[in-house]
């Protein structure tokens, strides 16, 4: 029975019953179309009503703080066209001026410090293939220089103090390091660290005299080390043998050296060493929260920090005098994102988003102690009073908190998930939101796709944060690594029993959806529990660990071998053979919409043509979405809102089918 609080769906019960009815697709008589550069396979045309409605949804806007500029006004990022691309706004509330033009994203950029060359950093790859380079924009000129090799991967550039050095990251030497180089403007590049792994510059010194950069291993892992711009000799951080996260690195005034880290403990928390090898002191105490990002003042009169409580961030500035917090105005609840201190270090910018308003642009003046906006984003003429907020909740899994199976009433390890309700008492249809990474956590930001769902189509929305989610500690965070992958499916299989437990919710109506790692979870989650769900949507995702960790890009393979395990051990590799949904196919019985791109360096198209190819072969419906000029996820608007179309009519056909 369709529900009149959401007329779209009444629309099309019609075709609904139209599509219900049509047999299987088999291998030879594949529906096959090209649109622009999207290839649709066995996928019917969306119905013009959910199009239309969808893409109103979808106009909504946001924008992002990128950082200040010396007149006083500031760069965002935002779109007003197909892809995102940098803004200049002269002061709150302005105008936003477009300063790139680019057919290909522009999400970031990092003001020159140099005010005598004024200008900002962008990194543009072809295509979504994340081979990206590295260019300056002269805002005198409006003209952009390619400071890269022009091919192979550059990534996380950073100025010195006075805007005359950067350093960045590249795989150009040998395609699969990642070393760190360092050049002027119109000086040569220069080799600076090629020591093998992947390493990442963080800040120079005051002087631009030495760099802090870390070799990352894994989430859980990574080295830090002081390297003289000069002579590029490496002096480690911490001692030989400590192993912990670290996020991020900032000299002090002083050139005292912040840290982030999980360093002898379940939560990031801020350090402060006087110099390498001295021991680090803790600047924030213990909390059961990590501190998610700082920023040091360049005057040395502040740092500022957020914590991330239960999914929300929490704002905190302190001043480095005499380690006093600065009275901050009332913040809504949301998430932060780019912190950065204004020049003078009078100003804090940031991005701030909500579960029911988009992204944008604020700042704190820490005189005045006052908020101020500098974007209003446009939200598609969309009542944003009628968006629906999440609820935060947990729910118990298969074992205990120490990892035993549990007796008759002992308690149970919980799962942190939050849930976006219809209106009405139900029962509503479910879709299973399953986040990526996997050392990802889902957060309660603003999503038009969620909105849309809940409000037009009267899906409630689940969103877990199962075990190898970040944001709950070291341990909770390692508990799904190498032969423990699976202990994460099972967290889902403990999810459907709370579903079924939900009088609001109906769990004979339940989809899985994901990407990446999320696209994994979901073919898992069929896999294990096919007769409990009834469809799945799978985005860039990995359907064989061994075929995965082969062909992807040279430069990540070892860092996910980290996580995943390593597929050249025999042992190893038998264990993630078994648990690859590839080679579980005939488990695999619900209808399974197939999203992916053509460029994708991370999960390489293959994963998704074999996983198709297995289904067809077995006599069951493969619809699949192949976008030519995209890569890991779909960053152009018009790809985009096509494959939430496709999307949410897939989702729509098989949770709605009377």
């Amino acid at each position: 029975m369709i529900d009149n609080r959401f007329p779209l769906l009444g629309c099309l019960c019609l075709l609904l019953a139209a599509c219900a009815s049509a047999p299987p697709t088999q291998p030879d008589d594949v529906d096959r179309r090209q649109v622009g550069n999207l290839v649709y396979e066995d996928i019917p045309p969306v119905p013009e009503a959910i199009e239309s409605r969808l893409a109103q949804y979808l106009e909504v806007r946001s924008a992002s703080f990128q950082g200040w500029l010396s007149d006083g006004g500031a760069l965002v990022s935002t779109r007003f066209g197909e892809t995102a691309q940098i803004h200049r706004v002269a002061q709150p509330g302005a105008a936003r001026e477009q300063l790139t033009f680019f057919r290909e994203p522009v999400p970031s950029a990092l003001v020159s410090p140099d005010s005598d060359r004024p200008g900002f950093l962008y990194l543009r790859d072809a295509g979504g293939s994340e081979f990206w380079q590295l260019y300056f924009f002269d805002l005198a000129s409006g003209r952009s220089e390619l400071l890269s090799d022009g091919t192979a991967r550059n990534s996380s550039p950073v100025w010195d103090r006075d805007g005359q050095q950067i350093a960045w990251s590249s795989t150009v030497r040998n395609g699969r390091d990642t070393d760190i180089w360092v050049r002027t403007l119109d000086g040569e590049p220069r080799l600076l660290v090629d020591a093998g792994g992947s390493w990442f510059a963080q800040d120079f010194s005051v002087d631009g005299e030495r760099l802090l950069v870390s070799r990352y291993v894994s989430r859980s892992e990574a080295h830090p080390h002081v390297v003289d711009v000069a002579t590029g000799t490496l002096t480690p951080l911490l001692p030989e043998g400590v192993v912990a996260r670290i996020d991020q690195l900032r000299f002090g005034p002083d050139d005292s050296i912040y840290f982030s880290s999980d360093l002898g403990g379940e939560f990031v928390r801020l350090y402060r060493v006087a110099e390498p090898g001295a021991e680090p002191r803790a600047v924030t105490g213990e909390m059961d929260h990590d501190v998610e990002q700082f920023e040091v003042s360049n005057d040395g009169r502040y740092l500022a920090f957020s914590v991330n409580e239960n999914t929300l961030s929490r704002l905190y500035v302190r001043r480095l005098e005499n380690n006093s917090f600065v009275a901050l105005p009332a913040l809504p609840e949301g998430l932060l994102y780019g912190l950065e201190f204004s020049a003078d270090g009078d100003r804090l910018g940031f991005t701030l988003n909500t579960a029911t308003t988009p992204g944008d642009a604020h700042s704190i003046d820490l005189r005045g102690r006052t908020l101020t906006r500098w974007t209003a984003s446009e939200v598609g003429g969309l009542d944003t009073a009628m968006f629906v907020a999440p609820e935060h909740f947990t729910y118990p899994t298969f074992d205990t908190p120490d990892g035993r199976t549990p007796r008759i009433g002992e308690e149970r390890r919980q799962i942190p998930a939050y849930v976006y309700r219809p209106e009405g008492p139900g029962p509503h249809p479910v879709v299973v939101q399953i986040h990526g990474g996997p050392e990802s956590q889902a957060r309660p930001g603003f999503s038009p796709n969620h909105q849309f769902w809940v409000r037009e189509l009267g899906f409630a929305v689940v969103v877990p944060n199962v075990r190898g989610s970040t944001g709950y500690g070291r341990s909770f965070h390692q508990l799904d690594n190498a032969k423990l992958r699976e202990d994460s499916v099972r967290d889902i299989g403990a999810l459907l029993d709370w579903i079924a437990a939900q009088p609001d919710l109906d769990a004979e109506r339940v989809a899985t959806f994901g990407g990446s790692y999320g696209g994994y979870m979901v073919l898992a989650s069929h896999m294990h529990y096919s007769d409990r769900l009834a469809a799945g949507v799978n985005v860039v995702g990995i359907s064989n660990f061994v075929t995965f960790l082969e062909n992807t890009q040279d430069y990540r393979r070892q860092l996910r071998r980290e996580e995943y395990g390593d597929e050249r051990d025999p042992d190893m590799r038998a264990h993630l053979e078994a648990i690859s949904p590839l080679n579980n196919m005939e488990r695999m019985t619900k209808p399974l919409l197939v999203v992916h791109g053509a460029n994708d360096p991370r999960v390489p198209q293959s994963e998704a043509d074999q996983l198709v190819a297995a289904l067809r072969s077995q006599g069951q419906s493969a619809p699949y979405l192949l976008a030519l000029d995209e890569g890991h996820g779909f960053r152009k608007r018009s790809n985009r809102d096509a494959y939430l179309a496709v999307a949410a009519d897939f989702l729509r056909r098989h949770l709605h089918p009377d």
